[in-house]
């Protein structure tokens, strides 16, 4: 499935791109995109590293030292964010604990029940998470994100317990009445399907990924969700695209 789940991220990249790539399986989607249909998009990494090239070798963290090597440019945090400023950046890739209807994240906070030890009690316990990084600026100022987890009921409520980065907000128009000038969420890929979203500020299920039922989805997510009249099988890694993943992920780390 994270050989499938690159190959959709990769997809997502525009040729002559400007993208925040982040770290897991959008890291490799970068990799893909520049191999296959995208070769002229540009890749940011939030530790100030700017790469017209993939590394030559897997990395682990934005600071392993092959994605410093022949880097286009090594600048610091706000050289790269102030591109999000100045409505540079096309596209941007995040992760969350939740992402609810709206595309909003949450990244600060989860509550969850326990039962107290040799007692019948059940407690709530809330568990801090670490916080937005550059989420919420990537959220805020790209031209458009989209969102890469796993796809389980508890992670995609109806509501995300805390806004840590604004997606569509409570639906249509939310943004502009911010005062947020562009972007929002353009698409959450999942474990199990593709989810992208309409007029009204929605997510609906654009496909779903090969082996899963639209049952499993629907009945997995944590709201009503539509289902485009439209939607299809998600497509499956070609050739080209598995060649690139499995020469950059030879032992696949990161897709399996």
């Amino acid at each position: 499935m994270g050989e499938l789940m690159v190959a959709a991220a990769a997809r997502e990249i525009r040729d002559r791109e400007v993208v925040f790539v982040g770290m897991r399986l959008p890291l490799i989607a970068f990799v893909v995109a520049k191999k296959t249909h995208a070769p002229e998009a540009i890749g940011l990494f939030e530790n100030g590293v700017i790469r017209a090239t993939p590394s030559a070798e897997l990395i682990y963290t934005m600071a392993d030292p092959p994605n410093i090597f022949q880097a286009t440019q090594c600048l610091n945090m706000l050289g790269v964010m102030s591109l999000l400023q100045s409505g540079r950046v096309d596209l941007g890739f995040l992760g969350a604990a939740e992402v609810d209807r709206f595309g909003n994240l949450n990244s600060t906070e989860v509550s969850t029940e326990y039962r107290v030890p040799s007692t019948e009690k059940i407690e709530r316990r809330v568990i801090r998470l670490p916080g937005s990084g550059g989420a919420c600026d990537i959220a805020s100022l790209a031209n458009r994100f989209v969102v890469v987890l796993e796809h389980a009921k508890h992670r995609l409520p109806e509501r995300v317990a805390y806004v840590t980065s604004p997606g569509n907000g409570d639906g249509a128009g939310w943004r502009t009445k911010v005062g947020l000038p562009r972007g929002g969420p353009s698409a959450v890929i999942t474990t199990k399907c593709v989810l992208r979203f309409g007029e009204d500020g929605g997510a609906y299920l654009d496909s779903v990924h090969p082996g899963v039922a639209v049952e499993d989805v629907v009945g997995n997510t944590g709201w009503t969700l539509k289902v485009a009249a439209s939607m299809k099988q998600t497509q499956e890694p070609n050739e080209a695209e598995l060649k690139a993943i499995r020469e950059y992920d030879k032992e696949g780390f990161w897709t399996t």
